[in-house]
């Protein structure tokens, strides 16, 4: 068998938007300079909840990319409720007022389509990839989920062919947020659990993307884990003038736990005590954003000052980072969460930007953004509240002085080249003769 090629399996892949699309496209960009051969199996016909057709430019002309037919559920769905499919499938779930239809297809996702909506694609990639792997000789596949899907294809490959098999968990499984929301019975909750342990303790290899999730992990497989965050890549966008305002911006989904009311408070406050800060201030929401969240900015009075930027490209949302005062940064106030570092903090970081970032406490983000003295984080506390009023009004104080800046420590490591580097040292012992 070739010692150059590895075989990656994954759903998201250009034109696909969002950030689970680019874990991967940067790693394939740069794994042939650390003389890796990657090829990439992805659907034909995906049903992508977000698109952004400029990644296609971003794709390495050295990958050799295969495809095949895929069958959505989701198509299906859409036929009753388009817009409660797009919701579900961008991962708003929305919690309170739920229609019977929305119900309904929660409840049909989380219990007769085990690991994902994506099962069907499956048996008939194992086939496909079996005779593929033969054919072409090669040695190494790795899995990349959610959809956790994919790893399921993997596990079968392994038992069939023996191959060597890393599994990249982009985020965990059975732990994640949205499980609680999927209406699962006790029957479905154990299937994945039972699926999980089975992936876990057959793969060779094991990635995260956080220490926590692999401390959850080893509780359950004794295999390798390793931890390789997201990160940053090059971008060429030229100079880019800050905003003139006093903007505050959260580039990405704010779901309906992604909704820290106490900061839209101390925001509140600050708009009636300070006539300067009223004039300048603005909220720029750039991605989807549910109703809960919207419905509480209302509330505190803030959507006077708000601006709705609805999704963009990634090189726009990039444009938008570098021309942010302030950036914001929202996980869901959850021990669930503790473990996700969201993607967006990385290019955030790179920006060179304040961050001013929410979410549960001893989550992993945070830990990354002191040792990188990249921002402030905090909890949803109330008791907090004093604290993130004088961070906000020093930012503000700061921008009035135009001398609102950040200078990062050791951010370099998270980019994506250096990271794939982390990468190829894994798959090396694998490709050996």
């Amino acid at each position: 068998m070739s010692n150059k090629k590895v075989l990656v399996v994954t759903y998201y892949w250009p034109p696909a938007g969002g950030p689970g699309v680019q874990r991967w496209l940067k790693f394939v960009k740069y794994l042939p300079k650390f003389d890796i051969e990657p090829i990439v199996y992805c659907p034909e016909n995906p049903n992508y909840p977000l698109v952004d057709t400029a990644l296609m430019e971003d794709i390495s002309k050295e990958v050799t990319i295969i495809k095949q037919p895929i069958f959505e559920p989701y198509k299906i769905a859409a036929l009753f409720s388009k817009k409660k499919t797009q919701t579900i499938t961008s991962g708003i779930i929305s919690t309170k007022k739920q229609s019977f239809i929305e119900k309904l297809l929660l409840y049909i996702r989380g219990n007769f389509f085990i690991p994902d909506a994506r099962k069907f694609w499956i048996a008939p990639s194992i086939k496909f990839l079996a005779s593929y792997i033969a054919e072409h000789q090669i040695s190494t596949i790795i899995t990349t989920g959610p959809p956790h899907s994919m790893h399921l294809i993997g596990l079968q490959l392994k038992k069939q062919l023996g191959v060597n098999w890393v599994a990249d968990f982009r985020d965990p499984w059975t732990t994640i947020g949205y499980h609680q929301k999927m209406k699962l019975t006790s029957k479905s909750q154990l299937k994945h659990k039972k699926l999980e342990k089975e992936v876990l303790q057959s793969a060779d290899e094991i990635i995260v993307t956080s220490p926590t999730t692999k401390q959850e992990f080893e509780l359950i497989t004794n295999k390798p884990i390793s931890v390789i965050t997201n990160g940053f890549d090059d971008i060429t966008l030229g100079k880019v003038a800050l905003d003139t305002k006093f903007t505050l911006s959260h580039i990405g989904s704010l779901l309906t736990g992604r909704n820290p009311e106490v900061l839209w408070s101390v925001l509140a406050e600050l708009i009636q005590e300070y006539e300067g800060f009223k004039h300048a201030f603005e909220l720029k929401l750039i991605g989807a954003v549910s109703d809960d969240v919207l419905i509480s900015i209302k509330n505190y009075g803030l959507d006077k000052h708000l601006s709705l930027l609805g999704y963009v490209t990634h090189k726009e949302a990039q444009v938008q980072q570098r021309q942010s005062q302030l950036l914001l940064l929202v996980e869901i106030d959850s021990p669930e969460t503790r473990c996700i570092i969201p993607g967006k903090l990385f290019e955030y970081m790179q920006s060179n930007r304040p961050i001013l970032a929410f979410g549960p406490e001893k989550t992993d983000f945070k830990a990354i953004i002191a040792s990188t003295n990249t921002g402030t984080t905090f909890n949803y506390h109330q008791t907090e509240k004093e604290a993130i009023k004088t961070t906000v009004l020093s930012y503000f104080k700061a921008y009035q002085d135009n001398a609102l800046n950040v200078n990062g420590i050791g951010i370099q490591k998270f980019h994506r080249k250096n990271l794939t580097e982390q990468l190829a040292l894994i798959l090396r012992p694998f490709l050996k003769p």
